[in-house]
């Protein structure tokens, strides 16, 4: 059951989801991540560098780390530039600054990312292999059902350290809970507030997961309460996160307390082909 308007409204959701995917700079042009250590790592694609890309010049210079400063020190002819302009030396900001320095070598861009302190290169190339052989996704019927009002139920300054797939964990702000029924049966959420987003960050997992769904959960964002303290969960905009499709991400994987014992037969379904499955 559905109504048009919000199918409408999912439906372009969708569209736009497949467009970012399919983007020159999206997850699926994702293909490395190299950690960084303190002190100079090579770059370049011969594979005796600490930072291996998967192609382009084989010595194009090194990324140096020194405490939280990371600087990159590229090499005369090496091709890489920085807005259009020819790099050299250079301060790198990582993604924890909100816009991460991108560095340009052919088809390749790379940046720094930062993971509970430890940085790392993070490389993406517009003519991937799993860009070019992309299908499609595919994913339930939209159905009216699974968009529920939830309570919001805040809980100021809280922090939580949620698992990820690198094991290690990843520290978000978790400002509040959310409340909600679905057939009557009662389920709570637990919210997550990224730096550079107004909306509420959705990790959940439910029955689904390992068959219709990725094993993994899902990922799906919501508006911020409104005035009566309620937010809108529209689980027909869940999506993958980033790691079914490329081994490379760094995806934060639900709370224990976010495992919700029933179905949730709404979103994507389990993408075939691509990253952590």
């Amino acid at each position: 059951m559905r109504r048009p308007e919000e199918a409408e409204e999912v439906e372009r959701w969708r569209a736009g989801r497949l467009a970012r995917l399919l983007s020159p700079d999206g997850w699926l042009s994702l293909v490395a991540l190299e950690w960084l250590r303190e002190g100079e790592n090579t770059l370049g694609s011969d594979p005796s560098n600490d930072v291996v890309l998967p192609k382009g010049p084989a010595r194009a210079g090194a990324i140096e780390v020194r405490g939280s400063r990371v600087r990159l020190v590229a090499n005369i002819g090496a091709g890489l530039s920085v807005d259009g302009e020819p790099a050299g030396l250079l301060d790198l900001a990582d993604d924890a600054d909100g816009d991460p320095t991108v560095v340009e070598v052919g088809t390749l861009r790379f940046h720094v990312i930062r993971r509970e302190g430890r940085p790392a290169v993070r490389v993406k190339d517009s003519d991937s292999p799993a860009r070019r052989s992309f299908g499609t996704i595919e994913s339930y019927p939209i159905d009216v059902r699974w968009r529920v009002e939830a309570r919001f139920e805040p809980a100021p300054g809280r922090t939580v350290l949620a698992p990820d797939v690198l094991g290690t964990g990843q520290t978000y702000s978790a400002p509040g809970t959310l409340a909600f029924d679905i057939d009557g049966a009662p389920s709570r959420l637990e919210a997550f507030q990224e730096s550079d987003e107004d909306d509420l960050f959705i990790v959940f997992g439910d029955a689904t997961n390992g068959d219709t769904t990725f094993e993994g959960g899902r990922y799906l964002y919501s508006a911020p309460p409104d005035d009566r303290g309620v937010v809108v969960v529209d689980f027909n905009k869940s999506y993958n996160p980033p790691c079914v499709f490329t081994p490379f991400a760094t995806c934060v994987l639900p709370l224990p307390e976010n495992r919700l014992s029933l179905r949730i037969e709404a979103g994507e379904k389990r993408h075939q082909g691509g990253g952590a499955h």
